[in-house]
């Protein structure tokens, strides 16, 4: 069951590609009229896809702002802040794919309640933390202890921190984005 309609989500969709867009042309953000339940706290991810592959992806896992200004920052940073890619081009704008994930909030599991495909990780140890999406899990065709592994391997730990001491937190995130072939800039 979603929490957010077809409209909702239509209109997040729509926000976050107009903040890249007036990001990467130097124009003022949009001005949207948003509904209260947009207003609420919460944390989100969004991914940029170009052509099939990553192309950004910048996130908050806490409800630090209003969900629809969680949109915007994400997506801009997405855009043009995530350390592994250049930063996104005006040209490449019509043929990346956006995709959302509005997360729930963190709570400990421990690795047996871990459920692939439902939960996002983050785990933490020593001062790093690393995040996956519930969604990575599923492409990637991890099982129960390669996610775990690969999420401490994102935070710059052992694999097997998780058996020694890491804290295991988990959420789930309602993924939705945009439909191939059907953005325009």
């Amino acid at each position: 069951m979603s929490e957010y309609s077809a409209q909702e989500r239509e209109q997040l969709l729509h926000l976050a590609r107009q903040s890249i867009a007036a990001h990467l042309r130097g124009e003022p953000l949009p001005k949207a009229e948003i509904p209260a339940h947009l207003n609420e706290p919460r944390g989100a991810f969004c991914t940029l896809h170009l052509h099939g592959k990553l192309r950004g992806c910048i996130g908050y896992v806490e409800p630090l702002f209003p969900l629809w200004q969680t949109v915007v920052q994400t997506a801009v940073a997405a855009a043009s802040e995530d350390p592994r890619f250049e930063p996104l081009s005006v040209d490449e704008l019509p043929h990346i794919q956006i995709e959302l994930s509005v997360m729930s909030l963190l709570r400990p599991i421990t690795p047996e309640e871990v459920e692939v495909g439902v939960h996002g990780l983050m785990i933490s140890h020593g001062g790093r933390r690393g995040l996956l999406l519930p969604q990575v899990a599923t492409e990637w065709g991890f099982d129960r202890e390669t996610f775990l592994t690969e999420t401490c391997h994102k935070a710059g730990l052992r694999g097997d921190c998780w058996k020694h001491g890491a804290t295991i937190q988990a959420f789930t995130a309602e993924v939705f984005g945009e439909p191939a072939g059907a953005v325009s800039a």
